[in-house]
């Protein structure tokens, strides 16, 4: 195996450059994984903008076990060869969260906290490769992995985790199924993953969006979704009066990344007794919230973060299952060396259009 590891790390504001580490040596319990495709999400533009401790962002990671110790194949179920989607949490095992399953409200993989997340983790905490802008990553005890089938194109594997979020929130949280109607609120990444997984459970689906995001739109029906509006130039209310034949909407989930607005309006196009799923954080009070509205309509309101080890297993099947046209949702994929230009294409200062970019080490 090699002895040297190049890797891109996240060094300031705006910055990466690539440095070599060691190989780390593994215990029985631990594994290495030679990184295949890595999904770029907000999170990781998120840390890239700001000044922090050097370290290797990218935790939306498929790859191939390289090496693992005797033990953790054990635990695990893997061999050297295996190909494999990796969830971002490091969880302890131990606490009331894991116990129940809800492992990713463990203290131990928030980052917040201090805590280990895959693409987080500065470089000083050894073995440094923490993070999927890398050859090869270091697999801790704890981690969380899925077997990924090998005839699955690497783009499409690379959507694992926002599919698994889409999972989590339309089918575990939201009950989308056949009869119901589900509305989605920003056709970015995750909007469209959260679609797909709607129309994988059997609901009709409503896409909505800008004019700023017409190109998305337009995918959106390339991919399945059964209806967009463009609030640009259509009214909301009275679009989706119009397609629910005046029923409303089973579920709404807004996921738009900037403005309040899309929370107010969620309110609105919910039918009596419907769902609205939050799951964008607005970094800001909302002032006209109408609080009245929710108790005359006796709306259900939750806030929705991250996945399940049930949902990432759905994720997986529906990927293999080669359904939906999955690789239509890949916009850019960028080399280990062209990782400063994939995080700014991704945070929409590079390349136009982004939509799922991804690095393949």
């Amino acid at each position: 195996m090699v002895g040297k590891v190049l890797a891109a790390v996240a060094i300031g504001e705006k910055q990466t450059e690539l440095q070599e580490f060691e190989m780390p040596e593994i215990s029985p319990e631990e594994a290495i994984l030679r990184v295949e495709i890595v999904g770029i999400c907000g999170t990781d533009v998120s840390y890239y903008r700001k000044n922090h401790e050097p370290r290797i962002l990218g935790h939306h990671v498929i790859g191939y076990i390289e090496k693992i110790g005797d033990l953790a194949s054990k635990r695990w179920g893997l061999s050297v060869g295996d190909r494999v989607a990796m969830e971002e949490y490091i969880p302890c095992g131990q606490c009331e969260a894991c116990r129940t399953g809800a492992y990713r409200s463990c203290i131990f993989t928030d980052p917040r906290s201090g805590s280990i997340r895959y693409g987080t983790v500065p470089i000083a905490h050894k073995p440094s490769l923490w993070g999927g802008f890398s050859q090869y990553m270091y697999l801790h005890p704890n981690s969380v992995l899925h077997k990924m089938a090998k005839h699955v194109p690497a783009v499409e594997a690379a959507l694992t985790l926002p599919l698994a979020n889409g999972f989590e929130w339309m089918c575990i949280e939201g009950d989308a199924k056949p009869g119901k109607i589900v509305a989605i609120q920003g056709p970015g990444q995750q909007g469209l993953a959260c679609g797909l997984a709607a129309k994988a459970a059997g609901a009709e689906v409503i896409m909505i969006g800008r004019s700023s995001s017409i190109r998305r739109l337009e995918l959106a029906k390339e991919i399945g979704i059964d209806h967009i509006i463009n609030i640009s130039n259509e009214d909301l209310l009275s679009r989706v009066n119009d397609i629910t034949s005046g029923k409303m909407v089973d579920v709404v989930l807004d996921v738009t990344s900037r403005g309040t607005t899309p929370v107010t309006s969620s309110l609105e196009i919910a039918k009596k007794g419907g769902t609205v799923l939050l799951g964008a954080y607005k970094y800001q009070n909302i002032p006209e919230f109408n609080i009245d509205l929710v108790i005359k309509n006796t709306l259900n309101i939750k806030g929705v973060r991250g996945h399940s080890y049930q949902s990432v297993k759905m994720a997986t099947e529906f990927i293999a299952s080669g359904r939906f046209p999955l690789s239509k949702l890949n916009s850019h994929n960028y080399r280990l060396d062209q990782v400063d230009q994939a995080l700014k294409t991704a945070g929409g200062e590079g390349e136009p259009s982004p939509l799922l970019v991804t690095v393949s080490p």
